[in-house]
């Protein structure tokens, strides 16, 4: 255990920013977590409790509010009648027949100041008209509450739970609410919008795969998200293997990879926001080069298709230099000996190519290809960045797009539903996305041991 002395700082953090979180995930996918269901049941209880309204035969009040250095309150009320009361917490309130006993009045009657007590200006009420809010003046059944920065009024307790029958009773209308999944609801189907979470099995898996209305949005993407980080693999690792070919040999060829990796060397969220800027009609380099060119453009965001081509083509300049770098590297470790054999049998460039180059250096870059599949399965921020996953797919109940993949779908759904957040759907996706990563890695240490078993 003495090793542990060095180790347990960075346990407690993987722990804290990894582990917690994958349970934390874990836990809310099987639960209705979201806007409206944010509080437990007794919070949604004590919040519901907190709301008043005004009974038949209160009395509404303009107020003025009085303060002691100590910070404690008291409001001189006017009632419609012109009526003056006096409020303070926790005592009867006191009906004023004789303003003037407290000294000089202003002229809508109201003293100057109070013994013990300074009056605040609107000025100085309106930074703690919160604090004022939730204090109770009165007391037993002569309670005033504060409700705008004009009106006071006596107002009272709106919704009551009865922990007998587990309800909710709105005393203003008398309508009962019983708590149907999380969510306070009427016979005639009106709720209450203080919910509460609660457990839901599997109903948010089985709303992923069986949800009609949002089979065939999700269908696409799922379609989509598979076929990005393929392209994008494919035509990284290409582009990368054929400039590292290309230069391999050539003068200065030092000074041109130097060049070639500054692509690289600039972080990918300044990169992205760049090119986005250089698609963008009507100003846009790219966009406005082609119209000189070719007369017209295609809409790089609102087509689908070339929506993600242009994704694509931001995704391949941030990806070539790395496989770049990875294939000259794998490149200087193959044996020069076996061309010269392949020489001898009368091999042409092509033969040597794909029977020697490619079989070597699949081995070495073969893994990388792999992660490099699954990181860009789950690459939010050129997603994100470049055009959100629009342009949205028409009739999709859900906030989706053409060019959206799985986890910026499950951030859509988590932050910026139209619906509002929902994020036990969110986590039961994001679980879904790490069986299908597991899936893909399980692919790849069998796949690279075949390779491996072939070299």
């Amino acid at each position: 255990m003495y090793p542990l002395r060095w180790m347990a700082i960075g346990l407690s953090i993987m722990a804290l920013l990894s582990v917690y979180p994958i349970l934390y995930t874990f836990w809310i996918a099987f639960t209705n977590y979201g806007d409206g269901h944010l509080l437990t049941e007794q919070q949604s209880i004590d919040t519901l409790g907190r709301q008043t309204y005004l009974p038949e035969g209160g009395y509404t009040f303009s107020w003025t509010a009085f303060q002691t250095p100590e910070e404690e309150f008291a409001l001189w009320l006017i009632g419609e009648d012109g009526t003056s009361v006096l409020a303070k917490p926790g005592e009867e309130p006191q009906v004023i027949t004789d303003p003037s006993q407290f000294g000089p009045l202003d002229d809508d009657g109201i003293p100057l100041e109070l013994e013990g007590y300074t009056r605040l200006t609107r000025l100085q009420t309106l930074p703690i008209i919160d604090q004022l809010g939730a204090i109770e003046f009165g007391e037993g059944d002569d309670i005033v509450r504060i409700t705008n920065l004009d009106s006071a009024a006596t107002t009272v307790q709106r919704y009551v739970y009865d922990p007998e029958t587990d309800t909710m009773v709105d005393e203003a209308t008398g309508t009962v609410y019983t708590p149907i999944e999380g969510t306070w609801t009427a016979d005639d189907g009106s709720t209450l919008p203080a919910g509460f979470w609660v457990g839901v099995g599997l109903d948010n898996f089985t709303r992923f795969f069986s949800s009609s209305a949002i089979a065939m949005p999700l269908l696409l993407v799922t379609i989509w998200n598979f076929i990005f980080p393929f392209l994008t693999v494919l035509t990284t690792f290409v582009l990368g293997l054929f400039t590292a070919m290309l230069f391999k040999d050539l003068p200065g060829h030092q000074i041109i990879r130097a060049l070639l990796i500054i692509p690289y060397t600039i972080p990918a969220l300044v990169t992205i926001l760049i090119w986005r800027g250089m698609f963008m009609e009507p100003i846009g380099v790219i966009y406005t080069t082609l119209v000189n060119i070719f007369g017209a453009s295609p809409s790089w965001f609102q087509d689908p298709f070339w929506a993600k081509v242009g994704i694509l083509i931001v995704n391949l300049w941030l990806g070539y230099p790395y496989f770049m770098l990875v294939c000259s590297g794998a490149l200087q470790g193959i044996p020069q000996d076996i061309y010269s054999a392949a020489d001898v049998d009368g091999a042409n460039a092509w033969q040597k190519f794909w029977s020697l180059t490619m079989p070597l250096l699949l081995v070495a870059v073969g893994p990388l290809l792999v992660a490099s599949y699954v990181f860009n399965f789950n690459n939010f921020n050129v997603i994100y960045l470049y055009n959100s996953g629009g342009p949205p797919i028409a009739g999709a109940s859900t906030p989706i797009g053409h060019t959206d993949i799985l986890i910026s779908y499950v951030y859509k759904l988590a932050f910026a539903g139209t619906r509002g957040a929902d994020f036990g759907f969110a986590a039961a996706i994001s679980i879904i996305i790490f069986a299908v990563v597991i899936l893909i890695t399980l692919f790849q240490f069998r796949y690279t041991n075949m390779w491996e078993e072939a070299a």
